[in-house]
Order: structure tokens, then sequence, then C-alpha cells
């Protein structure tokens, strides 16, 4: 197990009615002035966004308000939160929503405190060295960015994404509903599930040995995510599927499961190409890449492909012929995926073969020497190799 520093500041308060405390959350980490940010119309049509607003008028919280967020969020609207953040004097931002109005809300947070463009950023020439507090009324399960350190914009002229991890993008606080995702339609709270699982995954295909407690942590989320996403798409009105996913959205995403393991995300960089030029949901995205990646990657580390596949999928063991076990740990995957309701093929998200290259080149490169992957350092060729297994 690798060493670690491991902290997550943010105050959890999940259940019924929970959104009623957000007032009383901001008051209690010094806020006084609040920009709520929001998404689509549903927080309007839902009566959410009325009660998050009484919340804070009756904790005596002042606020204004900026909606307008989009999926695979865009600096536009970034620019429009940092703008009216600083006209109107807040000390507070309030994310009511899934990941996408939450990574707005952090981009914001840190804009308002940047002199220069926040972009600076996000493109690694500058540090962020300050951010306004974030609050967040969670809406979806899936990003688990209610407690982590990351934040991922798209820069929406150039169709690039990118991510920001800061210790800074922790939000004070997590107000967590159940209730809440239950007027989702199935193809996002399946698209959820998955963005959910592509965390845990991204954690569990390491080659560090001797992390058998952060193993087995992780196959238990893993099998409760696959258990409560089977219902939820089914009956979105169970409280307990929708509990169980909430939850694992956020320890999925904020390290608690990662502790003491080398990480990949390779994925996670590659999929961003395609949401940044295809517009797609994040999940789907990962619904296409992740099996690729695992079919490319499974003969570098057999063993745990083939664990993956026992412990988490039920496979029978082939002593003899581990890849075997392996490749039915991956074929059960993307059955399970089919099952809910997601995309397997480049295809079937609108995407074409012939911009396999340039997405293959457009992939962040997070390593030093130009790769990409924490565990299995790719160059643009082995991405583009995934990207053609994902073409069928």
């Amino acid at each position: 197990m690798k060493d670690f520093v491991h902290c997550v500041p943010t105050r959890f308060v999940f259940g019924r009615g929970a959104e009623l405390k957000a007032g009383e959350q901001i008051r209690d980490f010094g806020g006084t002035k609040a920009l709520i940010l929001y998404g689509g119309g549903s927080a309007v049509r839902s009566g959410l966004l009325e009660r998050v607003q009484k919340a804070l008028s009756d904790a005596g919280v002042e606020y204004v308000c900026l909606g307008g967020v989009q999926p695979n969020p865009r600096d536009t609207l970034v620019y429009r939160g940092i703008e009216l953040a600083r006209r109107e004097g807040v000390d507070f931002i309030l994310a009511v929503g899934g990941g996408s109005v939450i990574d707005t809300g952090k981009a914001v947070a840190h804009g308002v405190c940047y002199d220069g463009d926040f972009w600076d950023l996000w493109c690694g020439k500058a540090k962020s060295r300050a951010a306004l507090p974030v609050g967040v009324v969670l809406t979806m399960s899936a990003a688990g960015s209610e407690s982590s350190n990351s934040c991922v914009i798209t820069r929406e002229a150039t169709k690039t994404k990118r991510g920001l991890r800061s210790e800074l993008n922790r939000p004070r606080f997590a107000i967590m509903n159940p209730e809440l995702p239950m007027t989702l339609p199935p193809y996002q709270i399946a698209s959820g599930a998955t963005d959910i699982l592509a965390h845990i995954m991204e954690r569990y295909f390491t080659c560090e040995t001797e992390v058998d407690l952060t193993d087995r942590l992780c196959e238990g989320a893993m099998t409760a995510v696959i258990r409560a996403a089977r219902i939820a798409v089914k009956h979105p009105d169970c409280y307990d599927a929708q509990a169980q996913l909430m939850w694992a959205s956020t320890i999925a995403h904020n390290d608690t499961l990662g502790v003491g393991r080398v990480q990949d995300f390779g994925s996670h960089q590659i999929e961003h190409e395609l949401s940044a030029l295809y517009d797609v949901a994040h999940g789907a995205g990962l619904a296409v890449v992740f099996p690729a990646w695992m079919r490319y990657h499974m003969h570098r580390n057999v063993a745990r492909f083939a664990q993956f596949a026992v412990r988490v999928y039920g496979c029978e063991m082939n002593f003899e012929r581990p890849e075997e076990t392996a490749l039915r740990g991956i074929e059960a995957h993307e059955a399970f995926l089919r099952e809910i309701g997601m995309p397997l093929t480049l295809k079937e998200l609108g995407a074409r073969s012939e911009d396999i290259p340039a997405l293959a080149a457009g992939t962040k490169k997070t390593n030093p020497d130009g790769t990409t992957g924490g565990v299995f350092h790719m160059t643009a060729q082995d991405i583009e190799a995934i990207l053609r297994l994902a073409d069928r």
C-alpha cells in the first residue's frame, strides 16, 4: 500500500427533505449572500429551487440566481457566473443540481478569486490560490463532485474539456436527498450509475499489491451499485435504491476507495474528448470507452481482471486459463451496461470513425513523458487502438 494523505472536509446532510437545511448550512460556514446555480427547468418545475430559496431566506441568507447550466458544463456560463458573483458581492456559491452544476459552481468560485482568465487555471498556466466556499444540493447520483477535489469544464469555442484537481474544490457541505433523483429519466439514472462504477474501476484496476482492504471496499461498492442501478432504472421511485446510488456516488470519487493505490483515469481522459466533441452524456461515453480500455489492457494484469470477474460478477475462476475468466468479467460488465440501456459502441454514441485519430491526439497527456493514465501509460497510438476496439 502506498503512503497517502486523505482529507474529506465536506459535511454530508443526508435524507428526506434535506434541502430545507440549505440556508442554515450556508450560515454555519459564514455565508451571508449566495449565488444559486442550477441547470434547466426541472429545478423550477419540481419546486426544488423555490424550497431552497425559502430555506435561505428563512436563515437570513441573501441570494441571487443563475440558471442554464448544461451537461458537459461550458466556460461561457462560468464567465457569466463570475461576473454576476463579483457584481453582487456574493460570498458563497450554492450549486443545485448534478455534476455539471457543481463543477460550474466550483469554477465560478475559483474565477471570482483570480484576477485573470479562469481558464488559465484549467489549462495549467496558473495555479489557484483561493476560491469562494461552495455548497451543494445534489439532484443526480453520478459525478461525485459533491465531495471530490476535481472539476471538469468544457471550453466551448475549441471543444476542449479539461479538469482541475485542487483541495479548494471540496464543497463545504453536500445536501443529499435520495428523493430528488426520482424524477430523472431511466437513461440519466443509468448514465449516472455507469459514471459511479467507472470512478471505482479507475481506482480498482491498479498494479499495486497488498491493497486487499480497498479491493474489498471497491468490490462491495461495485456490487451494490450494480444491484441498485438495476432497480432504479425500472423503479425510479425506490428510495432505498436511490439512496444506495447517491452515497455510492460520493464515496466513489472522494478517494475513500482509492487511498494507498496507484489510480489510472486514462479512460476518463479519453471520454472527455468524446463528450467535448459530440456532447454525449459522460456516463454513456464511459460505457463505450471503459470496456474497450479493459480489453486492451487485460493482458497486463490478468490476475486483477480475473479477480474483478469473480468477485464482482460471480464468474467461475479458470485457474488454468485466467485470461478466459478476465474476458468473461468484461463481457459480464458489457451485458450489465446493455441491460440498463447504455451504449457500447462509438456508432451508438453518434461518433465517427474518421475522428478517431484526432480524438486520440487530443486526449490530455497526464504524464511528463507525454502519455496518459496513471497505471497503464498510454501513447496516442494506444488510445487510438482502444477507440478502434470501441468502433464496432
